[in-house]
């Protein structure tokens, strides 16, 4: 499950890393989405967007199998991850999420310094070496553009930090486990607008180095960020995939009347 080379250049040819084909999911009787097709490419950043209750957050949930911890939840169809045939029950699924990181909406840190929030998920990985802890730490905090704002309190509680300081360390310890995917749940959406500038411009850096998928409402942020945008929408009370490309065939030359109507507000 390994990259391909990209960079934000659209004229470079890329490889979808991750593509689903039919896929559906339900919850008991209740269907959340069918059918969805869609291929993200390696290195890039994927949005999705489309109002609530849509299964935009349902469809991250299936590419790392946190459907698995939801019962009476059944997935159908293919997701493909590289080489991996994700939703086969031979696939470790804790293995599959060490490689396919998961950033919600409200920040998550454990009620734990912000040293141990970094050096828990490692050694429950197997990563014992206290000198390499240390460096993955500091790298990783580095890269979330955390390391000059607590290498002096590292030992302090994380709950202490600012929501978006939250937000960060949550990133960073994900990225601590060398994932090649992450998956951001509306992840600016609880914080305020300095540290959703924040949050946002560190995941336009990740562009490249991990290929990211997005949910988001913001359709501005959507249109900074993305090299891909995807809208979901609820038709006969399913949720469907109804139009993806890239942003600017998505916001400058829409194929299908709701797109039209969702990117430019009449509809939304």
């Amino acid at each position: 499950m390994k990259l391909s080379d990209s960079n934000h250049n659209p004229s470079r040819t890329v490889q979808p890393l991750i593509q689903t084909e039919n896929l559906t999911l339900q919850y008991g009787q209740k269907t959340a989405f069918a059918n969805v097709n869609f291929a993200i490419n390696a290195g890039e950043i994927a949005a999705l967007v489309g109002p609530s209750g849509c299964g935009k957050t349902s469809f991250l949930s299936c590419l790392n199998r946190l459907t698995d911890l939801i019962p009476h939840c059944r997935v159908k169809g293919r997701i493909q991850i590289g080489t991996l045939d994700v939703l086969n029950t031979k696939i470790d699924a804790i293995a599959l999420r060490r490689k396919v990181g998961m950033i919600f909406q409200k920040p998550n840190p454990f009620p734990l310094s912000i040293w141990k929030n970094l050096e828990l998920p490692l050694r429950e990985h197997g990563i014992k070496n206290r000198e390499k802890i240390d460096a993955i730490v500091e790298t990783t905090l580095t890269d979330v553009g955390l390391w000059d704002e607590v290498k002096d309190r590292l030992h302090t509680s994380a709950l202490a930090l600012s929501g978006g300081q939250q937000q960060r360390l949550c990133i960073a310890r994900a990225l601590g486990l060398q994932p090649e995917v992450l998956l951001l749940d509306e992840p600016c959406s609880a914080l305020d607008p300095i540290s959703s500038g924040v949050v946002e411009d560190l995941i336009t850096s990740l562009r490249g180095r991990y290929t990211l998928l997005i949910v988001t409402h913001n359709l501005a942020q959507a249109k900074r960020i993305a090299d891909q945008v995807a809208l979901f929408w609820v038709q006969d009370g399913i949720g469907q995939l109804i139009e993806s490309g890239t942003v600017a065939q998505i916001f400058e030359s829409p194929q299908h009347p709701l797109t039209a109507a969702y990117v430019t507000g009449a509809r939304g």
